[in-house]
């Protein structure tokens, strides 16, 4: 395979969607997986509170089975939830929702993108932990030439099935590679340099993701509370990482 898309000699790397995943995951030492609309808000607000979080790239009939086999909740469409199942992937309801030890959440945009990448060890980050995976990343010796980190970005989909790249998704990677620069990590590839200049000259992060397609698309659709949860910059110490095929929220210091 050519370098020239690889990104290789760099310590952070950025792509978008599970082909980049995919492309990315034999070259890098781990991935971080961002969809901030709202997959990887969902799931660091799920591991925070002790939830074991499975994804499922598909929501369907094969969803069920895949929750019952892991014994697991399975997490329904936002405007599907009833008493008896109110898991979604609304991060605002997940906050209310009972507690639950084990969680399927399927999502055809992040839990894509952790499917596809194969072996390698998959964080889960967004803007409410976006500080909290830099550092963590850093403390742990990722992010250098020779343990490359890869910031995937999950984009939404247009209906022909192919990639959106998404602005808010853009903006929660270059939150954590800005936290990975300021902790010492790199070089950074264009591309990351890009996604973090994004972030850093974006004055209202909160602002822009409401106003964006897919902030509009939910705020209008009767869910402005997702976008303000998946906007609390940095208030999430929890790192979730794909362990066994759930995520697992450790701290920003390594510690469970």
């Amino acid at each position: 395979m050519t370098d020239w898309f690889l990104q290789q000699g760099h310590g952070v790397r950025f792509e978008w969607g599970p082909v980049g995943a995919r492309r990315l995951a034999a070259e890098v030492a781990c991935l971080v997986v961002v969809d901030v609309l709202s997959f990887t808000t969902s799931v660091t607000v799920a591991a925070e509170r002790g939830t074991r979080v499975f994804p499922y790239a598909w929501r369907d009939g094969t969803a069920r089975a895949f929750a019952c086999e892991r014994k697991a909740e399975l997490a329904v469409g936002r405007r599907e939830m009833t008493p008896d199942a109110p898991w979604s992937l609304s991060p605002a309801a997940l906050r209310t929702a009972p507690l639950t030890p084990r969680l399927v959440l399927p999502s055809p945009n992040g839990s894509a993108i952790a499917a596809a990448a194969g072996d390698a060890t998959v964080f889960a980050g967004c803007l409410r932990n976006a500080t909290a995976v830099g550092r963590l990343l850093a403390a742990q010796g990722y992010g250098t030439e020779h343990r490359p980190v890869g910031v995937v970005a999950a984009g939404e989909r247009w209906p022909d099935g192919s990639l959106r790249p998404a602005l808010e998704d853009l903006l929660g990677a270059g939150a954590i590679i800005a936290e990975l620069r300021g902790q010492g990590a790199g070089p950074l590839s264009s591309e990351a340099a890009a996604a973090r200049a994004a972030f850093t000259g974006t004055p209202d992060v909160a602002d822009t993701v409401a106003r964006c397609s897919s902030g509009l698309e939910l705020v209008r659709g009767g869910f402005p509370d997702d976008v303000a949860v998946a906007t609390e910059l940095d208030v999430c110490s929890a790192v979730p990482v794909l362990t066994d095929g759930a995520f697992t929220a450790v701290s920003d210091t390594g510690s469970g």
